[in-house]
């Protein structure tokens, strides 16, 4: 045989899809990981025809993931970018989409011990070494995928993945406004610059010349809109204390509008050149978040949120529905502390086996038995995949 198997589970984890694989099952020399993911996903090629990736960004994602030796820790969570259409492999970022599904792959991988009727994991997010606790339903300790929960761009129903997020304003940039600013001038444009887990760029669409409520296809096809953008994009990322982001994936620009649909505001995300058929996790965090900052672009367009126990509820919408962050944001003159960000998402198993990848070092000599079992943990038991 030619080439090498590695174990590795398909899952969908939120609004994006992609290969979940154990770190021990990988290279531990990143060259060699990296060349293996490439192989694996099928790129460089636009169609990914070659290999286990969806041709665009959203679904051409891996998720490493390991036993934490941290005692505030469960499980380790890596999370890679993989290009369709060039040879880079990217770990600037994370992605809270795919974190969703962390959670019952470390349970079915039996890192975790199942609890009944839910099971609290504790993720530590390598990316931007920061924590979440993510609570799944494993009733009789068995994960369950089937359920109640609908989040807008997944069709049907699925079982609740509740998560929370600890320390996550500033885990790129250092600091939740990068530059010490509500508002700067960027390229001409007032922006804000915002990190909450993820570093984006909100600017008001109309600034750019166009509503924020057209389509992804829409603003994808408008050069001179994509090619401002970017310039907008590397501007801010010097500003923001991540210097030339060229060939980076951040930071995010969030073109922003009014709601229409009963949100709290209205995104459009370049991510960074492709527009999000929906929003990411933290993009939409980072997005609410703008939108209680005293000053900021989002603050000036957005509408009041649900209030609950727990802080506020607001609904970012996007091109495929709404995306509900709950927060708990304190104002104090110039200072804004972020107490607590969660949010719910679902995800689902989609597939278990062996994945094949060649054209990498040591691929021909590093071959492992194949087999249903070969070399990976026994998974726990789960039902509720098929729904």
């Amino acid at each position: 045989m030619s080439g090498r198997a590695i174990p590795c589970s398909v899952m969908r984890g939120g609004t994006s899809k992609g290969l979940f694989f154990l770190a021990t099952d990988l290279p531990g020399d990143r060259a060699d990981r990296d060349a293996m993911l490439r192989s694996l996903l099928g790129s460089p090629d636009p169609r990914q025809i070659d290999g286990l990736g969806g041709a665009h960004p959203l679904t051409s994602k891996v998720a490493v993931v390991r036993r934490s030796a941290r005692p505030d820790a469960d499980v380790d969570y890596l999370f890679l970018q993989v290009w369709p259409d060039r040879t880079e492999v990217s770990g600037n970022q994370n992605c809270g989409n795919m974190l969703a599904a962390v959670a019952p792959f470390a349970i079915e991988q039996g890192l975790v011990d199942p609890g009944d009727p839910v099971t609290a994991v504790r993720i530590w997010m390598e990316n931007t070494r920061s924590l979440a606790v993510a609570r799944v339903r494993t009733p009789g300790r068995r994960v369950r995928y089937d359920g109640a929960a609908r989040i807008d761009g997944v069709p049907g129903t699925h079982a609740p993945i509740l998560i929370d997020f600890q320390d996550s304003a500033g885990s790129t940039c250092g600091s939740l406004l990068p530059t010490g600013n509500a508002v700067d001038l960027v390229e001409g444009t007032p922006v804000t610059c915002i990190d909450n887990g993820m570093p984006v760029v909100c600017v008001a669409a109309e600034a750019l010349g166009v509503t924020g409520h057209e389509g992804p296809a829409e603003l994808e096809a408008d050069t001179e809109l994509r090619a401002r953008v970017e310039r907008l994009r590397l501007a801010a990322g010097r500003l923001m204390n991540l210097g030339d982001v060229r060939d980076k994936t951040v930071p995010k620009v969030s073109l922003l509008s009014e709601p229409e649909h009963g949100g709290v505001i209205a995104t459009r995300t370049f991510i960074p050149h492709r527009v999000h058929e929906a929003i990411g996790v933290f993009g939409a965090v980072s997005v609410a978040t703008a939108c209680r900052v005293p000053g900021s672009v989002a603050a000036g367009l957005a509408r009041a949120g649900r209030r609950s126990p727990d802080g506020e509820e607001l609904d970012i919408e996007h091109p495929t529905g709404c995306f509900a962050v709950s927060m708990d944001v304190t104002v104090e003159g110039t200072t804004v502390t972020v107490r607590r960000a969660a949010l719910l998402r679902t995800a689902r198993l989609l597939m278990r086996g062996d994945a094949f990848a060649a054209d990498f070092p040591g691929a021909e000599t590093e071959a492992r038995p194949v087999g249903p079992d070969a070399g990976r943990a026994t998974p726990a038991a789960h039902e509720g995949d098929t729904e």
